[in-house]
Order: C-alpha cells, then sequence, then structure tokens
C-alpha cells in the first residue's frame, strides 16, 4: 500500500518573493481557490506580519478555503506570531509556520547568536504558537549547511516543544540527492521523538536539484514536500510541485501517493504565470509548451508509431490537451504526411517526396512551418 505525501504548496508565499510577480487579495484568492481543486493539502498562504496587504489576503484565504490547512510564515518573534494567529483565525484547519536558522553561518552571521540560545528561542517560538493553534510547524532555515548533530539536538527539542511538523529546508540549494538523503536518515537515527512529528522537505534550486533532493528527502523518510507551480521562488527558484506530483505518479514503485489530481496541473500552470506575469520556460518539464512537443523526425516518427516510444506520460492526464508535432526542417515524412492527413489531404509516396523536398526549403527559411504553410506548400 502507498504512503500518502502530504503536499504543502508555498507558491503564495515563497514563490511570490520573486521580484515581479507579486499578487493582490482577489488575485491570491483565485490561486488559492484552484490550488484547493488541485488537491493540494496545505496552503502557504503568506506572511502575515511582512504588510498590510499580506494580512488580509491570509485572512481572507483562511476564510474561503474548505478543505486544505492554511498556513502562515511568521520568525521566532512574538509579533510575527501574533499576527499570524489573527490572520488565521477564521481558518478551518490553521497553521503556523515559525522557526529560525540552524546553520553555523546564520547563527552568527544573520543573528550574531549560539547554538543554545537558537534552540532556546525555537523551543519557545513553538510554545508560543502551540497556545493558539495546536498544528505548528517549525522552520530549521539552513538545514542544508547546518551540523547534523546540532540539527539533530534542535529538532529534537522543536518536536518535545510541541512541534507536529518540522522543515529542514535546503535553503540555498547546496547539498547533493545523496547528502540529502544522508542527512534526512542521520535525523531518523538520532532523534528519539523523530515519528512524533512529520519531517519536510523545503528545496531550492539554486544548482538545478531541488526536485532531485526533494525525492531523496521522501526516500529517506520526509512525508511532506513544500513546494511551489511551476516551480517558482526565491533566486533560482523552489521544488516544483508538478514535477514531483509526476514523479510519484509515474514511479508507481517508489511506494508513495499524493493528493494531486493531475488534470489540473497545467491549467494551473498557466493561471500562476499569467497572474504572475512570469512565462513558463518551454522545456520546463510537465507543464512547459515543448513537454509533449516532437520535432525530431526520428522522434516524430516512432511517437506516430506508438507514443510511449517518446512519451512517458499523456498529455490528458496533466491537462495538456494534445502532444504536438512540430514540422521544422529536422522534421521527416512521416511527420509531413501526418500534419496534411489532419488538414484532409493524402498524397501518395511520389508526390509526398516531391512536397518534402519543398517542404525542407520552406523550413530552412521559416524556421517552423502551421497549418498555413502547409497549405500554401500543397497551393
Amino acid at each position: 500500500m502507498s504512503q500518502r505525501i502530504q503536499i504543502f504548496d508555498t507558491t503564495l508565499r515563497d514563490g511570490e518573493q520573486v521580484p515581479g510577480c507579486q499578487l493582490n487579495t482577489e488575485e491570491k484568492l483565485q490561486v488559492a481557490e484552484q490550488l484547493e481543486l488541485l488537491g493540494v493539502d496545505i496552503i502557504e498562504a503568506g506572511f502575515p506580519i511582512s504588510s498590510p496587504g499580506d494580512f488580509r489576503s491570509v485572512e481572507e484565504i483562511a476564510k474561503l478555503v474548505k478543505n486544505a490547512t492554511v498556513c502562515g510564515l511568521t520568525r521566532a518573534k512574538k509579533e510575527d506570531i501574533d499576527a499570524a494567529a489573527a490572520a488565521l483565525k477564521h481558518a478551518k484547519r490553521p497553521r503556523i509556520h515559525t522557526g529560525i536558522g540552524s546553520s553555523d553561518v546564520h547563527i552568527q552571521y544573520k543573528f550574531n547568536s549560539t547554538r543554545e540560545k537558537i534552540i532556546e528561542q525555537g523551543v519557545w517560538a513553538v510554545k508560543y504558537a502551540k497556545s493558539f493553534v495546536e498544528d505548528v510547524e517549525f522552520f530549521a532555515e539552513d538545514a542544508g549547511r547546518a551540523d547534523l548533530a546540532f540539527l539533530a539536538q534542535l529538532t529534537e527539542a522543536v518536536i518535545a516543544a510541541g512541534a507536529t511538523v518540522v522543515n529542514l529546508p535546503d535553503t540555498t540549494g547546496y547539498l547533493l540527492p545523496n547528502q540529502m538523503h544522508e542527512r534526512i536518515s542521520y535525523l531518523f537515527e538520532n532523534v528519539s521523538n523523530i515519528h512524533q512529528a512529520t519531517i519536510s522537505m523545503h528545496n531550492h534550486n539554486d544548482l538545478g536539484l531541488a526536485t532531485a533532493n526533494t525525492i531523496a528527502g521522501i526516500q529517506a523518510g520526509a512525508r511532506q514536500v513544500e513546494v511551489t507551480i511551476n516551480g517558482i521562488g526565491e533566486r533560482a527558484g523552489n521544488t516544483s510541485l508538478e514535477e514531483v506530483a509526476m514523479i510519484l505518479n509515474v514511479h508507481k514503485g517508489l511506494g508513495f501517493e499524493t493528493g494531486i489530481n493531475p488534470k489540473f496541473l497545467y491549467p494551473t500552470s498557466l493561471m500562476v504565470s499569467n497572474l504572475m506575469g512570469m512565462p513558463v520556460q518551454a522545456n520546463k518539464a510537465v507543464v512547459g509548451a515543448n513537454a509533449f512537443a516532437h520535432s525530431s523526425g526520428i522522434h516524430q516518427d516512432g511517437f506516430l508509431k506508438h507514443a510511449q516510444n517518446y512519451e512517458i506520460m499523456n498529455p490528458e492526464d496533466v491537462g495538456v490537451p494534445s502532444s504536438a508535432i512540430v514540422l521544422t526542417s529536422r522534421s521527416g515524412r512521416a511527420a509531413l504526411r501526418h500534419r496534411l492527413q489532419l488538414l484532409g489531404f493524402a498524397f501518395e509516396k511520389p508526390e509526398l517526396d516531391k512536397l518534402y523536398t519543398r517542404f525542407l526549403l520552406m523550413a530552412d527559411e521559416r524556421k517552423q512551418l502551421n497549418d498555413e504553410d502547409l497549405k500554401e506548400l500543397v497551393g
């Protein structure tokens, strides 16, 4: 039987930190409604103390969302936690997400503190947040570079204080997948009360390894993943929701499942991209414009014979209307014949060969041919 992985979506908090991608309250409500339709388990709605607008957005999302947990981020400070508790007062399933830095770099240069004081402040924050809500998540920022023995000590202390989830972020996207697996495994072996809380992955993509590190963390025992639509987020972005969801869907042998309805992945991607004005790169996995497009003649011929020659997912399964045969000078006769047949034209081999010669000349000139170009080619 598959184990359930909780999907914690932070598009509206970490994702919205991308320069130029800020949303107003009404836009955030649209996204939150779509995320619930998609099937996410937790929606991190914002950082209530950061601005009056963010406070209002969290408050309104808390009123709107019916099934998912609604979460507000805080630092390990009284005023932050007070603001989050106030913004979440109407939520059916509220969660306060509080925490502090855990690496020596952060402890020394960001907080001018000591390991002992960091544990003390983290424990206090969890207990104070717990006085408002039952569900408290603690983040150990920059856990990817933290001393492992100290990270184990901090994790054990905040769980003892009442944390229901412990988030171990690779905030700088530093780790390799094998290192992530080793770190999470170490914590499961050295934190005595670790099974009293859910361990969560929150990975950044500075080296392009956010998704790989998240899967490694799941395999080592993490049961929550913190992700964003289209992988948006600080610097090079966060772990992509659609990538994790479909990896677990395609690789059923891993033994994990999510509550995500994949048919809503592509529509949700489009919504977030349009509202934030941030285009999705064409070669983006799962939801990019080229994710189900074939332009090489060898690939086109194989795909037309049997789609699974070159596709491990059905486009319809993720909400993409269909695969695409893109006609370029690299396309072969099979692709040209296919596209002509869709337009109602049928040619015997000698005629097709002549057309193909003219097609290549036109494709070299125009780079990519559409249906109107083909009609002109046929005459």
